[in-house]
């Protein structure tokens, strides 16, 4: 969730969104607003972050996806499948340039 100034103040994964509406379903009530479940200290990163630090903090247990922040503004959302194709793309011209 963003401000009017682009500033990110709060996050909600697919996860999150998952696990309220399972309980909507059981309970056939919804009473939850987004800025109730929302995460409001959100793990972002930088747009000049490296492929390889990105993907050590998307270890099996931290987030699948992150909001790109530079000076506390939203700039992209980065997931796991953009950085294995960026591995993936690097990999190939590894192979494809020998040392």
């Amino acid at each position: 969730m963003i401000d009017e100034n682009r500033k990110l103040v709060g996050f909600i994964s697919e996860q999150d969104m998952l696990h309220i509406l399972l309980k909507v379903g059981y309970n056939c009530q919804d009473t939850h607003t987004v800025g109730d479940i929302m995460y409001r200290e959100v793990l972002s990163v930088s747009p000049d972050d490296s492929i390889i630090s990105m993907a050590e903090k998307m270890a099996p247990n931290k987030p699948k996806l992150y909001p790109v922040c530079e000076n506390g503004r939203l700039v992209g959302i980065i997931a796991r499948r953009n950085l294995l194709r960026a591995i993936s793309a690097q990999i190939g011209e590894c192979f494809a340039h020998p040392v």
